[in-house]
C-alpha cells in the first residue's frame, strides 16, 4: 500500500484548537487548585456511584439470571434437593440481541444516511449548465482532439463530462459562469445537485470511519448490554492514530500512520452519569470509570495533552484501584478486593472558568465571560492526567446511552431480564418441585420395624443388603411406600410460567427457534402473524437505537468531519437520518412491495413521477446486493439504452411467414386425443364404413383411394 493512499482522507485534529494545561515543572502538582480541581471531580464520581446503587442491584439480578446462577437472596429448606436453574432469560437476552444486531448490520451497512436539509420554497436545490448548440450535439459523440469547447477532453462524451465534473467546486470553475440555478429544461444539459453529491460523499466517508474504527464489534458489545441490563453506552468519535503494518524494500518495519476518528463502547459498570438527568441531554457531567494496568497508564504519554509529569507521580504512588461490591459478585471464585491496576477517572462536564485559570489554561476570549466551560478531565491517584477545554463544536458529551426499554424517570433503561425477573423465578421454583418429586416417587421409602430386627444392624438399604431378624419375632420387619408422582402438574404449571414470559418480553418461544408451536402458529398465516406481533415488540426498542444511539453518533461523526476534515467536497447543509426502523422491515416483504410499485410506475402517465434510479437500487439492497456493484449511474443507463435500441435497431426480430399452414393439431376444435398416438384432435363426425372412402380395414394390405 502507497504512503499516499494512506493519508488521500486523513482525518486531522489542529492543536490550535484544544486549550489544555501544560506539563511544565512539579510545581503544578502542589498547587492547591489542583487538588480543587481533582476534588470536584470526585465528589461528581462519589455522588453518581451513590445514586447509582438501587440500578447495580438490578443489574446483578439480571447478570445471575443469564448466567443462570442463584444469589444468597435465595435460600433453599432442606427439603429441596435439586438446585435447577432454568436458562430461558438467556436464551431471550440473545434472541433481543440477535434483533438488534440484524437492524444495525442485517444491509452490510450502517443504517445511517446523509441527505440534504429541506430548503425553503424559492430556494433552488439544483443548478444546471448552459451549454452551447455544438456542444449539446455531441452527447454521444466523441469531441475531436482539437474542439475549441474547453471543457471535453479528446475522446470525452459528454456523460464522461457530468461525472468527472460531478459537483466538485474546483473543477466547476472553469464553467461557473455558465451555471444556472435551478432544473435544466433540455435533457441534453447537465444538471448538478451539490448539496446531493455532497450528501452521498459524506456518507461514504462515515461508512468507511466507522468500518476503519472497527464499530462493528463495539456496537454489538453495546447492543448485548442494552438487551441484557437495559442500557447500551457508545462514546466517540475521538481522533486516534492506527498504524497499518508497512516493511520498507530492505526488510525494516516501518509503520504507516493514519489519523483517523474512532468510537468504542463502555460498559454500563464504568459508566456514571449525572444522578438528577434522565438522559444525555439533561446530564451536566458523565464520570467514565478506567481499570488500568501500569503499561496502560504510561502508554497515555504518547496520546497528545497528556501531563507526562503528572503521570509518572501517579505511577510513583502506586496502585490504586479497588473493587466495587458488584465486581466481586461477579466473580466466580473468591479474590483480594485490591487490584494491581490504578483506578483513572475520565470526567466530562462543566467547571468554573476561575479555576481553569488558576490552572493557566488558556481560556478564550469569548469564553472568560462564562460562569463555566465544559472540560475534559482525567484523574488518578490525586493527580490532573489531562485537563483540556472541550474540543467539539458545538460542545457536547460524546457519550451515547441507549435504553431498551425508557424508564421515563430513571437515566437507565429496563432490560428484557428485569421484564422477566419474576417469571424466571417462577419457573426456577416449578422445575425445581418437578425435579425433586420425580426423584422422590421415583424411588421407594423404606419403613423399619427394628424390634423385629437384631440390635446394631446398618440400615442403609442397597441391592443384596441382608438384614437379620429376631427370633420368633412376628411380622414384617421392612415396609416399602411409594409417593405419588405430581411432576405433570408442577411442569405444566412451569409451562404457564413461560407463557408469562413471552408476554412480559415481546418475545414468543417460537422466535428464537422454540419448536411444539400450538393453535395458529400451525399454519404459514399464523406463523406470519405471530412474527408480525413479535417484530411489532421489538420495533419500539429499533426506535430507541435510531433515536438515542444511532441518529446521535452519526450526527457525532457528522459535526467531527465538518469540524476537523479538510475535504470540501464532503460539506454542505446537510443532515443525518438513521435508518434502523426502516431495517427492521423484512427484506423479502419490501422487495415485494418495490417490485408492485415498479408495477404501477409502467402506466405510461406514472412513469414520470416515479424516481427509476432509487427504485432499482432498493430492490438491489432488500436482495442483499450491493447496488453501486449491480446497478448503473443514469449516465451508464442512458448509454445503455441507446446501445440497446441501436441493436435492435440493427437486429429487428422476423416477420411472421405469410401462407405457412398451422401445424398439426392446431386445425378445427375438436375432442381432444389424451391417447397420445396421434397428437392432433378427434373429429367429431360419423366414422367410416367399410368400403367407404377413408377406411383401411384391420390387415393394412388396402388404404384409401
Amino acid at each position: 500500500m502507497e504512503e499516499d493512499d494512506i493519508f488521500a482522507e486523513e482525518v486531522y485534529m489542529e492543536d490550535s484548537k484544544v486549550s489544555y494545561i501544560e506539563d511544565t515543572d512539579e510545581e503544578a502538582y502542589t498547587d492547591p487548585s489542583v487538588g480543587t480541581i481533582v476534588g470536584y471531580v470526585q465528589q461528581r464520581f462519589d455522588k453518581a456511584e451513590t445514586s447509582r446503587n438501587a440500578e447495580e442491584q438490578r443489574w446483578i439480578r439480571a447478570y445471575r439470571n443469564y448466567r443462570g446462577l442463584y444469589g444468597p437472596d435465595v435460600q433453599f429448606t432442606s427439603a429441596e434437593k435439586s438446585r435447577v436453574f432454568v436458562k430461558v432469560t438467556k436464551t431471550k437476552v440473545l434472541a433481543a440481541y440477535g434483533q438488534i444486531v440484524e437492524v444495525l448490520f442485517g444491509a452490510n451497512k450502517f443504517p445511517i444516511s446523509i441527505d440534504p436539509t429541506v430548503l425553503p420554497d424559492g430556494v433552488s436545490e439544483a443548478v444546471h449548465l448552459e451549454t452551447e448548440d455544438s456542444l449539446k450535439e455531441m452527447t454521444d459523440q466523441q469531441a475531436p482532439a482539437s474542439t475549441e469547447v474547453p471543457n471535453l477532453e479528446p475522446g470525452e462524451t459528454l456523460v464522461d463530462f457530468r461525472e468527472r465534473l460531478a459537483g466538485l467546486k474546483s473543477k466547476l470553475a472553469p464553467v461557473r459562469e455558465d451555471l444556472k440555478e435551478g432544473e435544466a429544461e433540455s435533457p441534453t444539459q447537465i444538471t448538478f445537485h451539490p448539496a446531493m453529491i455532497a450528501a452521498k460523499k459524506m456518507e461514504k466517508k462515515i461508512h468507511d470511519q466507522l468500518e476503519e474504527s472497527n464499530a462493528r464489534k463495539e456496537l454489538r458489545t453495546a447492543a448485548f448490554e442494552c438487551a441484557l441490563f437495559g442500557t447500551g453506552i457508545m462514546k466517540g468519535p475521538f481522533a486516534v492514530d492506527k498504524e497499518y503494518p508497512n516493511w520498507t524494500e530492505d526488510g525494516e518495519y516501518d509503520p504507516l500512520i493514519k489519523t483517523m476518528p474512532r468510537c468504542s463502547s463502555v460498559s454500563i459498570w464504568n459508566f456514571y452519569p449525572d444522578p438528577d438527568a434522565a438522559n444525555m441531554d439533561d446530564a451536566e457531567y458523565i464520570v467514565e470509570r478506567h481499570k488500568m494496568s501500569r503499561t496502560q497508564i504510561r502508554a497515555l504519554k504518547k496520546r497528545p495533552f497528556f501531563r507526562k509529569n503528572a503521570i509518572d507521580t501517579a505511577v510513583t504512588m502506586g496502585e490504586s484501584y479497588t473493587k466495587e461490591w458488584w465486581e466481586q459478585a461477579m466473580e466466580d471464585d473468591d479474590q483480594e478486593a485490591r487490584s494491581e491496576r490504578f483506578e483513572v477517572l475520565e470526567f466530562w462536564g462543566y467547571l468554573d472558568t476561575d479555576l481553569l485559570e488558576d490552572q493557566n489554561v488558556d481560556v478564550p476570549d469569548e469564553m472568560k465571560d462564562l460562569d463555566q466551560v465544559s472540560v475534559n478531565i482525567w484523574v488518578c491517584n490525586g493527580q490532573v492526567l489531562r485537563l483540556v477545554l472541550n474540543p467539539f463544536t458545538p460542545s457536547y458529551i460524546p457519550y451515547y446511552a441507549v435504553p431498551y426499554e425508557v424508564n421515563p424517570y430513571s437515566f437507565f433503561g429496563v432490560g428484557l431480564a428485569e421484564n422477566m425477573d419474576d417469571t424466571q423465578t417462577l419457573m426456577n421454583g416449578f422445575m425445581r418441585m418437578a425435579v425433586d418429586n420425580a426423584a422422590l416417587s421415583g424411588n421407594l421409602i423404606i419403613e423399619v420395624d427394628e424390634t423385629n430386627l437384631v440390635p446394631g444392624q446398618d440400615l442403609s438399604v442397597y441391592p443384596g443388603k441382608v438384614f437379620r431378624r429376631q427370633g420368633g419375632a412376628p411380622g414384617q420387619a421392612l415396609f416399602g411406600t411409594k409417593f405419588p408422582n405430581v411432576s405433570n402438574e408442577n411442569m405444566q404449571l412451569f409451562d404457564k410460567a413461560r407463557v408469562l414470559a413471552d408476554e412480559s418480553t415481546g418475545f414468543p418461544s417460537f422466535a428464537h427457534g422454540q419448536t411444539g408451536v400450538s393453535g395458529v402458529g400451525r399454519t404459514a398465516s399464523g406463523i406470519s402473524m405471530l412474527m408480525s406481533a413479535a417484530n411489532g415488540s421489538i420495533r419500539n426498542v429499533v426506535k430507541n437505537v435510531d433515536d438515542y444511539l444511532l441518529s446521535p453518533l452519526g450526527k457525532a461523526f457528522f459535526n467531527f468531519n465538518m469540524q476537523f476534515d479538510f475535504d470540501q467536497e464532503i460539506k454542505g447543509d446537510l443532515e443525518v437520518k438513521s435508518q434502523g426502523t426502516e431495517s427492521l422491515m423484512a427484506n423479502e416483504v419490501r422487495s415485494q412491495r418495490l417490485m408492485q410499485f415498479l408495477q404501477i410506475t409502467q402506466n405510461p402517465a406514472l412513469a414520470p413521477f416515479s424516481k427509476m434510479d432509487y427504485i432499482i437500487r432498493e430492490i438491489a439492497k432488500s436482495m442483499d446486493l450491493d447496488p453501486d456493484k449491480v446497478v448503473n449511474s443514469m449516465a451508464d443507463a442512458k448509454l445503455q439504452a441507446e446501445l440497446l435500441k441501436d441493436f435492435q435497431a440493427q437486429n429487428p426480430p422476423p416477420a411472421p411467414q405469410q401462407g405457412v399452414q398451422p401445424p398439426q393439431g392446431q386445425g378445427a376444435p375438436g375432442v381432444q386425443d389424451t391417447s397420445g398416438a396421434g397428437g392432433g384432435n378427434i373429429g367429431m363426425g360419423t366414422a367410416p364404413q367399410p368400403g367407404e372412402q377413408g377406411f383401411s380395414g384391420n390387415t393394412g394390405e388396402q388404404g384409401a383411394a
